[in-house]
């Protein structure tokens, strides 16, 4: 995306059925994208992923962050960015 918006960042705090606890998605205006799942997940420390282990054990299959290209996060960057389109707000990027 080359555009930017009026905000700095924004966030929202979703359910994550890949490690089955609720993360924090950020969108900064240059459409970076950063989860706190990702942080806490993707190589968790012994303890984290013992617990991932145990929770994928009980619901009957692997949990595992899928990094900061999962559709959780696309989706809701692409959501930031219909509404901004709807309310006209998208300013063209600087060169």
């Amino acid at each position: 995306m080359t555009s930017k918006t009026d905000w700095q960042v924004t966030a929202t705090t979703i359910y994550c059925d890949a490690v089955d606890d609720e993360v924090t998605v950020l969108v900064y205006k240059d459409w970076s994208t950063r989860c706190s799942g990702y942080t806490k997940y993707r190589e968790p420390a012994k303890a984290t992923a013992a617990q991932l282990r145990k929770k994928g054990k009980r619901l009957g299959h692997k949990l595992g962050c899928e990094g900061l290209e999962c559709h959780r996060v696309t989706q809701y960057k692409e959501k930031l960015a219909r509404e901004e389109s709807e309310k006209g707000r998208l300013k063209p990027a600087s060169r």
